[in-house]
């Protein structure tokens, strides 16, 4: 059971709105400060975007983010516009893309000489490898236990290094191990409350106790996700863990329940405007 809503990392502005006095026109900031501050804020708003499933909005506003940050030069700004940019073009299955991205996110990382950004780039990858089928799991933990000893000053990816182990886990079948390591992600994103984050931990999390057989715990897993996303309104977020909850109802043999969860998904994906997943979730209705 896999989220194909990936985007895990909401990325905060680096910087601080500049404020000019108009006394004298010398103090002008010019009009590259301006267009930092700008492309900060449109990055923050495409993570959004295609944390709520849209891929291609966010695409479009990655796309001019990456122009602006080549015209300021911005090292650690380009790194996370391709690091984003990375995880929206893997979900939407353009892989070499993908890889491409965050190839370039790591070596711009390595020519800055900051050990925490190059660690956190080859996490990224990791964690791209693992998803697409393009690394074993234990390659890919060990290379995050390894890098994230770099991590000191970001508890976001802190929180997200503890997600990729706990993914990684997951696919090793140690699922308490991987639970744990997805409550290490959930406790950080409760205290900085990055809710979306949070929800997504509980998807996770849930993913891991079904996959292990624990039905019930599985279920109550995904309904604290749901309660998240309703609270921030996060439509994605609920219409996906509706169809977690089907498909934990279906593979407990639960007809009824399952059916249930599914027409509940489709509305709401129907109610965005996403005639594909609704149409999927018709199937699986129909069988």
């Amino acid at each position: 059971m896999k989220k194909t809503a990936l985007l895990l990392i909401v990325f905060t502005a680096a910087g601080l709105w500049f404020c000019a006095s108009c006394s004298t026109a010398s103090k002008n900031p010019g009009d590259i400060e301006i267009l930092r501050s700008q492309t900060e804020s449109e990055l923050e708003i495409a993570n959004k975007e295609a944390g709520r499933g849209n891929y291609e909005t966010a695409l479009r506003i990655l796309n001019e983010c990456k122009r602006k940050a080549i015209l300021c030069d911005d090292s650690s700004l380009l790194i996370r516009i391709s690091l984003s940019l990375g995880n929206v073009l893997l979900t939407v299955g353009r892989e070499e893309e993908a890889f491409a991205e965050w190839e370039a996110a790591v070596n711009e990382a390595l020519k800055s000489g900051n050990s925490e950004l190059v660690s956190i780039c080859r996490i990224f990858s990791a964690r791209g490898r693992l998803v697409s089928g393009r690394a074993q799991a234990q390659s890919v933990l060990d290379e995050v236990n390894r890098e994230a000893g770099n991590i000191k000053t970001s508890t976001l990816y802190i929180a997200f290094s503890w997600q990729v182990r706990g993914l990684a886990l997951r696919e090793l079948r140690s699922y308490k191990d991987a639970e744990e390591a997805v409550k290490r992600s959930l406790a950080i994103h409760e205290k900085e409350r990055y809710l979306e984050n949070a929800s997504y931990d509980w998807y996770l999390i849930a993913s891991v106790r079904s996959l292990s057989g624990n039905t019930k715990d599985a279920l109550a897993a995904l309904e604290n996700a749901v309660a998240i996303d309703r609270r921030i309104e996060n439509s994605w977020g609920l219409a996906a863990s509706w169809r977690a909850m089907g498909d934990v109802h279906r593979k407990a043999g639960n007809a009824k329940e399952a059916a249930e969860a599914y027409s509940r998904a489709r509305a709401i994906f129907a109610a965005m405007g996403n005639e594909q997943e609704a149409a999927e979730l018709d199937k699986r209705i129909g069988n």
